[in-house]
């Protein structure tokens, strides 16, 4: 070959290496000029983990959840780690573990201050500074240029105190400010509120994120009368059709919810994300929840679907992994393109929704404390359960930290390890600890690990 030649073809592969470069650099400024999704995560309230269509329940209704299941990357076994809605709401907004961020439950606890002194007041005030000591999702949205809505259920003080830009609730010390006053409206009184906020954000051309956990289908059970009437038809007890009510209830207003994104044509580029703070199951005699439900670390209480709606990016996919609520706040992080903190101790899941890979988990975990704080300052004061899943099993560890009211929720009969195949048992019928001592001490040294207590009033061998 001449040297001529040779030449030619050196400058003919400098050139071709610039431009693929500069091809390069053209598809990831590309990328990045993408818009940014909205982000809207939705939070049904005290909802039992079966009580939705697409879960197969064989009565109720929920056409609109249905139909975001079937356009969403669904994990089935999805839980929450604390079977409690203010604890589980401080998780979803800092994404942290109750014993971490310190929410352990709803209130402290009338037995040591009375609910009017001043000691009380100064407790309340307390528990609301601790978010404080974190960024919150909608405080690291805000720094890329997120706009946020707040509406439904918020404990901790003004929406503004968590971050967000724009909300409903007046918050703690205003009058009725426990969990969401002026907030709870949402849902059951329309979405006027989230309505007009969407036009603003997009009349602004900003990326907006909402927070809608209305009270539904929460206590007051009081639906329309055309649905009770629908789930009277069934022939059940009133109590239980007026919850199935507020479950369809609940669906209507979630459809109201996607209809304005599609309405304002941005729901391609919005991430919708579904969860539930807490399960619930029915008492069939009266108002109330039955046991194993609401407050305790059974599946009634702790298991949710999950569920990530994104049509611009996510394709459907019925997924069989574990995933929890602690995993939420990282993930639309990164979906928002904001930073990540570094202790959060929940996955990114974009990547595997991205993919479909499989998520590089085996274990999660949880914990669960009585609805009275008796300490403020220590967490274990009020620890009655900790527990984690490993695949098929479940082991629950029993403790006996101070209940005061909500007594009759945490018989605690049983103090030994609780040993549950949710596969073959999925309503923890059977405990199998003394038939595989093995795992218990396997999955009980996980659980240390993970969250190391006093082991103190709870027997972990079967002797």
């Amino acid at each position: 070959m001449s040297r001529e030649n040779l030449s030619m073809m050196l400058r003919r592969s400098k050139f071709l290496c610039l431009a693929l470069l500069f091809l390069g650099l053209l598809g990831r400024s590309s990328l990045s000029a993408d818009p940014p999704p909205n982000l809207v995560l939705i939070i049904s309230d005290d909802q039992g983990w079966t009580d939705y269509g697409f879960m197969e329940h064989p009565v109720i209704e929920t056409p609109r959840l249905d139909r975001l299941a079937s356009e969403s990357v669904l994990f089935r076994r999805g839980y929450v780690p604390t079977a409690l809605c203010r604890p589980a709401l401080m998780t979803l907004v800092t994404g942290h573990y109750a014993h971490h961020h310190m929410i352990t439950g709803n209130d402290p606890s009338p037995k040591h201050a009375d609910p009017k002194s001043k000691l009380y007041h100064e407790r309340r005030a307390k528990l609301i500074s601790y978010l404080d000591r974190f960024d919150t999702l909608p405080s690291l949205l805000g720094q890329r240029g997120y706009l946020s809505h707040q509406s439904g259920k918020w404990w901790e003080g003004n929406y503004r105190h968590g971050g967000f830009t724009h909300g409903m609730t007046r918050g703690f010390p205003e009058p009725g400010g426990r969990h969401g006053d002026d907030g709870l409206r949402i849902g059951r009184e329309g979405l006027e509120p989230i309505k007009q906020f969407i036009e603003m954000a997009i009349a602004d051309e900003k990326p907006f994120f909402v927070w809608y956990a209305p009270f539904l289908p929460h206590t007051p059970h009081n639906p329309p009368e055309r649905l009770l009437k629908k789930y009277q038809q069934h022939d059940l007890p009133l109590p239980i059709a007026r919850y199935y009510a507020m479950c369809e209830w609940f669906d209507e207003t979630c459809g109201q919810l996607i209809d304005l994104l599609e309405e304002n044509k941005v729901r391609d580029n919005t991430l919708i994300v579904y969860v539930t703070d807490n399960g619930w199951i029915q008492n069939p005699d009266g108002p109330g929840y039955a046991p194993r439900s609401k407050q305790t670390a059974y599946e009634g209480g702790v298991r949710t679907p999950i569920m990530f709606s994104w049509p611009a990016r996510l394709e459907p996919a019925d997924r069989p992994e574990l995933v929890s609520s602690i995993d939420l706040v990282p993930t639309m992080l990164a979906a928002g393109g904001a930073s990540i903190p570094e202790d959060l101790p929940g996955l990114n899941l974009l990547e595997p929704l991205l993919t479909g890979e499989a998520i590089d988990r085996d274990t999660i975990f949880g914990e669960g404390f009585a609805h009275d704080i008796a300490d403020i300052a220590n967490p274990e004061a009020s620890l009655l359960y900790r527990w984690c899943i490993e695949g098929r099993w479940k082991l629950l560890l029993t403790y006996d930290g101070e209940v005061n009211r909500h007594a009759s929720t945490h018989p605690r009969t049983e103090r030994r390890p609780q040993l549950f195949d949710l596969l073959a048992d999925p309503h923890e019928e059977h405990n199998l600890a003394a038939e595989h001592p093995e795992i218990v001490a396997r999955l009980a040294q996980k659980i240390a690990d993970w969250y190391p207590v006093t082991e103190r009033n709870v027997l972990t061998t079967f002797e």
